[in-house]
């Protein structure tokens, strides 16, 4: 699984067992802020998954709709909270983006 930021050089491969935010956290991909360290009670760690790999994650949660409501960036049909997404072997090769104004 991959995560693209929009800087040059920007992406990097996320681990089976960690979550997306956290293997950006971990990166320093600095688009990613975390505030709420992945408990799903911000929307700092918005990102967009490939449309064509959404049917390969589980569905988004209400409680993760709801706080989709106050990304910054606007929210799309295949926008996720990246602590929401935990790598596994079935989601090798997703790709997800970081929204530019993030």
């Amino acid at each position: 699984m991959f995560l693209r930021s929009g800087k040059p050089n920007a992406e990097v491969e996320v681990p089976v067992g960690m979550s997306l935010m956290r293997g950006a956290v971990e990166n320093q991909i600095y688009e990613i802020l975390a505030e709420c360290g992945g408990n799903m009670a911000c929307a700092t760690c918005h990102v967009y998954v490939n449309e064509e790999d959404l049917p390969r994650l589980t569905a988004p949660t209400a409680g993760e709709i709801d706080m989709l409501e106050y990304a910054r960036a606007p929210r799309r049909p295949n926008s996720r909270l990246s602590c929401q997404i935990v790598v596994t072997d079935a989601l090798d090769g997703l790709t997800a983006t970081i929204p530019e104004e993030e």
